[in-house]
């Protein structure tokens, strides 16, 4: 699989996810009604729950696998456990969070408060560092990972730092 190839098909996931995550928002908002707001704050939580067990598991996952030759039985067996907790835990759990969160910031603020617009702003940038750690799934994938363990050390502190400012914008509601 060429370099071209691969970053065509990772933009056709991402648009795929965006369009899956588009409709399921459409339906959400045209289709349940606003006696369940609790059972979709209790999904959204249980989403929000999962997304972030993958965020702080998958840097830990490129620790250890930047720390042994690539093509090795090791190498090969991180390769499998960071593709599966992308596509079958944390992508779901992203999608799922982005699509309840919406609905909920829209049923029960109307969109309105700073302490949403900073919630919003640090989930953007949450979902930025997903998007970087889902290129180096790939590029585990491929054997192109440049980076050491020591970088994957410090980049499994920004999602605990972007959720500690979103759980303190969501409970205090400090503006």
């Amino acid at each position: 699989m060429t370099r071209e190839t691969d970053t065509a098909g990772a933009w056709r996931r991402a648009v795929l996810s965006l369009g899956i995550a588009a409709v399921l928002t459409a339906v959400l908002f045209a289709a349940v009604p606003p006696a369940l707001y609790l059972w979709i704050k209790a999904l959204h939580v249980i989403a929000v729950i999962s997304w972030m067990a993958g965020m702080l598991y998958l840097p830990r996952l490129f620790v250890y696998h930047a720390g042994v030759r690539a093509g090795s039985s090791e190498s090969e067996t991180f390769k499998v456990m960071e593709r599966r907790l992308l596509r079958f835990i944390i992508n779901p759990a992203m999608i799922a969070a982005w699509v309840l969160g919406l609905w909920l910031a829209w049923k029960g603020f109307g969109f309105s408060g700073g302490w949403l617009h900073a919630k919003l702003a640090a989930v953007v940038l949450l979902s930025a560092v997903h998007g970087y750690l889902a290129k180096a799934v790939r590029l585990f994938a491929a054997d192109r990972n440049t980076r050491p363990a020591r970088h994957w050390r410090m980049v499994n502190e920004i999602p605990t730092v972007l959720m500690i400012a979103i759980v303190i914008l969501v409970v205090v509601k400090p503006f």
